[in-house]
């Protein structure tokens, strides 16, 4: 037991410190990583920490997929592949609190729950970075009309598909770890998904959008070309960081919901 909790405390931190050197992570980021990587030991387990390790090793795996074609689209995201602490945080800080509502609780809801969460982050960051190699530009879900790949709120097929298999592998890990019924894991995989389409929802209707004064592109971003940026929509509190840590605490708001009062 003893032993098996050291090696798991030297994997958060050799995870953490790859992820630096691999370029995933920044430094705050990896320090992040270890805090939630903790919490998530504390409550889930090893098995929840097998769950985070999926997603972070996929999500960085992806993210420098094709990485010089998904240039261009970085100049319209707030942040770019390399992930600082407020998007570690926004990914995997649902998934932690429900790690540690578990331990305080000792209810096998908030596992679920945990479950829901990392698959919600997975299936977005899916659906982000495979969907933005698509052949075709994505359909706003605001206007219904052809976007710009890298928009808040834009879909497509491709990326609709990547987000139905990211959430897809949490939940057969999920149920594989801790032996859970295959009707968990239906749920698991569903609130996973629809975490993402809230996260898409959001990120059309609330997210803020600005445009830069200098060069006149629309982008997450409050500076632009070394200047500030004018916000043309949404809220300047909802950055897509925000978004994404609303979307992950809904899906496991609404796993919670479903199994404690069903």
């Amino acid at each position: 037991m003893i032993t098996g909790k050291i090696s798991s405390i030297l994997l958060i931190f050799l995870a953490s410190w790859a992820g630096w050197k691999l370029k995933s992570l920044t430094k705050s980021g990896a320090l992040a990583a270890v805090a939630t990587g903790f919490a998530t030991l504390a409550g889930a387990g090893p098995k929840g920490l097998v769950l985070l390790g999926a997603f972070f090793a996929t999500s960085s795996l992806w993210s420098k997929f094709k990485e010089v074609k998904k240039a261009s689209i970085e100049e319209k995201l707030a942040k770019g592949s390399r992930r600082d602490w407020r998007q570690v945080a926004a990914n995997g800080g649902p998934g932690a609190l429900c790690s540690l509502l578990f331990l305080v609780t000792s209810d096998p809801i908030w596992i679920i729950c945990f479950a829901s969460a990392i698959a919600s982050a997975n299936s977005d960051t899916w659906a982000s970075e495979i969907g933005s190699l698509s052949r075709r530009e994505p359909v706003s879900i605001l206007s219904l009309k052809r976007a710009e790949r890298g928009t808040s709120g834009a879909v497509s097929s491709l990326g609709t598909l990547a987000a139905i298999f990211g959430s897809a592998l949490i939940s057969i890990l999920a149920v594989f770890l801790y032996k859970l019924s295959p009707a968990y894991g239906m749920i698991i995989f569903l609130f996973g998904f629809i975490g993402n389409v809230l996260d898409t929802v959001m990120g059309a209707f609330f997210q803020a959008l600005y445009r830069c004064k200098e060069c006149g592109l629309e982008t997450e971003k409050a500076v632009h070309c070394g200047e500030r940026t004018i916000k043309i929509k949404g809220n300047a509190v909802l950055d897509n960081d925000m978004v994404n840590f609303l979307s992950g605490l809904m899906a496991a708001w609404g796993t919670f919901i479903l199994l404690a009062f069903k």
